[in-house]
């Protein structure tokens, strides 16, 4: 699982657990003897990006570690209706048990893995990266920024500690682009912090004020009509790195991609990625 904190997967999974389970799984208890035991498949029921096989396999571990799983398409794979994932042996109980665990959370990373497959597939061919954002799903950020790589796309900052970033609350709150600049400089110096610094900026007056000041690394342009963000980032002419950010779809990255920026952010990768659709079926004698 590269790029998966195990201890951040772990509590995950013990959290995951006790949501669903609490005490016990009171029907599979009442129905299946401790004893038993089964196979399933992990069936795919949708055309796809495959994320979570790797997850899976340590959720399946955790409830039963005599399990065993046998994967026949690896995180990261296109898949289509009709396919299996993977088969699992497993305690019956415990296989219920993590049934829905496993698939609540394969079914939203392979939603996002998806989308972001599409962004990728967009902009293929250009200099440009599509980046993720912090809107993110609360305390499942370090999985779903996980799935935006296995589908092609890159990482933003992790959180509000590893990157400045002055939007334009910040510039209104602070009275002005240089500022703000001077005072996150002044900020980082006292800290000795090295970070990176995007600045957001609305239109070409700001541009202007930023260019002026410097001492960033990114000028991100925040819903900028094409015309003017073509014209935007010839006027950075390589001093800064440049980012657009706003509303970006899969009908725009590429137009986008086009005008010569850097980096593109594109928030729904994953507020706005769905699910795809899996089902784990225990396999009859």
């Amino acid at each position: 699982m590269q790029g998966i904190d195990k201890i951040q997967l772990a509590k995950f999974i013990t959290d995951g657990l006790y949501e669903d389970v609490r005490e016990g799984d009171h029907t599979s208890l009442a129905c299946i003897s401790s004893s038993d035991r089964s196979k399933a498949r992990l069936l795919i029921k949708a055309e796809g990006v495959i994320a979570g096989v790797d997850i899976a396999k340590a959720i399946f571990a955790h409830v039963d570690p005599t399990s065993s799983i046998d994967i026949l398409i690896a995180d990261g794979s296109d898949v289509k209706y009709g396919d299996v994932a993977f088969y699992v042996e497993c305690n019956s109980q415990a296989l219920l048990k993590a049934e829905r665990l496993v698939l609540n959370t394969m079914q939203r990373l392979s939603g996002i893995a998806t989308l972001s497959s599409r962004f990728a597939f967009e902009v293929e061919g250009l200099p440009v990266k599509i980046l993720d954002t912090r809107k993110t799903t609360p305390l499942l950020r370090f999985l779903e920024k996980w799935a935006v790589k296995v589908g092609g796309c890159e990482n933003y900052r992790i959180g509000l500690y590893d990157w400045i970033m002055i939007k334009d609350n910040h510039v209104d709150a602070c009275g002005s682009h240089t500022k703000a600049i001077e005072k996150v400089h002044r900020y980082l110096k006292k800290n000795q912090l090295d970070l990176g610094i995007t600045v957001e900026v609305r239109n070409l007056v700001e541009l202007q004020e930023v260019l002026s000041k410097g001492g960033i690394t990114r000028i991100m342009f925040d819903n900028f009509e094409l015309p003017i963000l073509a014209e935007a980032v010839a006027h950075v002419d390589g001093r800064f790195e440049t980012e657009a950010s706003g509303g970006v779809t899969l009908q725009m990255v590429r137009k986008i991609a086009l005008t010569g920026v850097d980096f593109i952010s594109v928030g729904a990768l994953t507020h706005s990625a769905g699910c795809l659709d899996l089902s784990l079926k225990v396999i009859k004698d």
